[in-house]
């Protein structure tokens, strides 16, 4: 991908490039072959985002922004593979609408925060299902305001005052929109339906931390996504399919002001303006089999899933000054899971425990014709290419009691992310192996009211093992220059062995549902 750069002062840099500061920064970072890749649509605890799975090679907090519908069982953990949820299965596989009784209106206000200034965003989505015999469908909207991670401001004297951000550095709007419907086909216990999302974004959490050493990032882009999805209802084994097709298209112009120093007698500093436009996309080909059979013991299930995704990188941002055109390369992603639920009058109880096996190749292309110890590279071949093994484990727990108006929910999900990273430097000729692993931890609980006339529910989640990453660079902790965006999906190539500054994310989500009758 070529950037776009944009010059106000023409003495911009020329101390740090006499200096060969930048030179030994690009060649740090290729040699890292730090890549990034936005490309999965929903961050949300429940089985929406099993559909899309997950790539993380960093432990980035970056909040809960796609969480944007409601779901019933976001109190227990989002343990979804043997317990139902008559809000969000629609979501997931618009074939399971079927499980929509009735007409209803449904009001979430969904508030998340980072601890340590780490930014933080509310959303309110309004949302409808509807039934009507065969024929069942849901729309929804919602909007969204959005604060990136804060982070301190260093002048040089004779920088006269303090410098007043803008309004668009503090806060962005996203739009997001939904609508799908569906039919019971006659005379059969089979349904099909179809589903579309789109949201209009103006930022995604995060991405400030792909660009050090920015003064603001101006975000701007969209991502759709088409589901297509078939279930059927048997008298003890119901199985269903959904085919999935996702595209992220964003735009970031980066901000840069360089302080540079030219006079070497006085050292007066020197301000220097820049404006860098990079494109970011990511297309997702995805399919999810989901199947339960109702036991012998009363009120007991169980179920499995199969999850494969492909995902194709054509743009990822260039985080270099140069202009340096990028071809990211393809991820095979796949999930197993297994899960067990009981529903018996007033008590529910599920645990789920899914398997992530993914390989992804990634590399850089050179942009002139160079020589090597092994040769020469012409334009397009590889320079770096990492080969990354993940081998990552989901465990979700849950367990859900109503009364007569009263109710609560108690959960636990842990995230196990572990890969081995090869990578290969063809300039330098060299070759080097690492491997990482973290564990997120998610506990939940939430509260309900019901009545003849509505239901309040009020779900909250609070995530630790996340945070703000760096490398140890030898005596040096450094903030990672490209860390990772705010949808769960990308892929960091770390020259060095990870630090992490430890912080929380506490996501609460209040919703209403009032039945049309």
């Amino acid at each position: 991908m070529i950037g776009l750069i944009k010059s106000r002062n023409s003495d911009a840099g020329a101390y740090w490039r006499n200096q060969n500061i930048p030179g030994i920064l690009r060649r740090l970072s290729v040699i890292s072959g730090l890549i990034a890749l936005l490309g999965c649509l929903f961050l949300a605890p429940s089985h929406l985002s099993a559909q899309l799975i997950p790539i993380r090679t960093v432990p980035v907090a970056s909040g809960d922004q796609f969480l944007t519908v409601p779901s019933e069982t976001l109190g227990m953990a989002g343990t979804t593979i043997a317990v139902d949820d008559s809000v969000a299965d629609l979501w997931s596989n618009p074939a399971k609408g079927s499980f929509v009784r009735e007409p209803v209106i449904i009001g979430a206000p969904t508030f998340f925060g980072v601890s340590d200034e780490g930014g933080g965003g509310k959303t309110f989505p309004f949302t409808g299902l509807l039934r009507d015999g065969d024929w069942f469908g849901g729309a929804s909207v919602a909007l969204q305001q959005l604060s990136g991670r804060t982070e301190p401001r260093f002048w040089i004297e004779p920088w006269p005052a303090p410098r007043v951000s803008r309004l668009s550095e503090r806060s962005a709007r996203n739009l997001y929109g939904r609508a799908a419907i569906g039919r019971k086909l006659a005379d059969s216990n089979w349904s099909v339906g179809l589903a579309v999302f789109r949201a209009g974004l103006n930022m995604m959490t995060g991405v400030d931390q792909l660009y050090a050493g920015a003064d603001r990032i101006d975000q701007q882009g969209a991502v759709t996504d088409l589901r297509a999805g078939v279930f059927r209802d048997g008298e003890r084994d119901r199985i269903g399919f959904t085919l999935i097709h996702n595209r992220v298209s964003m735009e970031h112009e980066v901000h840069y002001t360089d302080v540079v120093a030219r006079d070497t007698v006085t050292w007066e500093p020197t301000f220097e303006f820049r404006e860098e436009l990079n494109e970011d996309k990511t297309r997702t080909l995805g399919g999810h089999l989901e199947w339960d059979r109702q036991l012998g013991a009363e009120g007991w299930r169980i179920g499995a899933t199969l999850t494969a995704n492909r995902k194709s990188h054509p743009k990822i941002p260039n985080y270099e000054i140069q202009n340096i055109p990028r071809d990211p390369g393809t991820t095979w992603a796949s999930e197993m899971g297994f899960g067990i639920g009981r529903h018996l009058k007033s008590t529910s109880f599920g645990i789920d425990v899914a398997y992530q096996p993914i390989w992804s190749h990634t590399w850089q292309e050179a942009d002139s014709r160079m020589e090597t110890p092994g040769g020469i590279l012409e334009i397009g071949d590889m320079t770096i290419e990492n080969h990354f093994t993940f081998s990552n484990v989901v465990l979700r727990s849950g367990i859900s009691q109503r009364y007569d108006r009263f109710g609560f929910q108690l959960g636990l999900e842990a995230r196990s992310y572990a890969y081995h990273l090869e990578q290969d430097d063809h300039v330098e000729a060299t070759s080097r192996d690492q491997d990482e692993a973290w564990t997120e931890w998610t506990p939940t609980f939430g509260v309900h009211f019901r009545t003849g006339d509505f239901e309040l529910h009020s779900s909250t989640r609070i995530t630790s093992g996340t945070g703000f990453p760096g490398i140890d660079n030898f005596f040096v902790q450094e903030e990672m220059a490209a860390a990772a965006p705010a949808s769960p999906d990308f892929i960091a190539a770390p020259r060095g062995a990870l630090t992490l500054q430890d912080v929380t994310v506490l996501t609460h989500q209040i919703w209403i549902r009032v039945p049309i009758r």
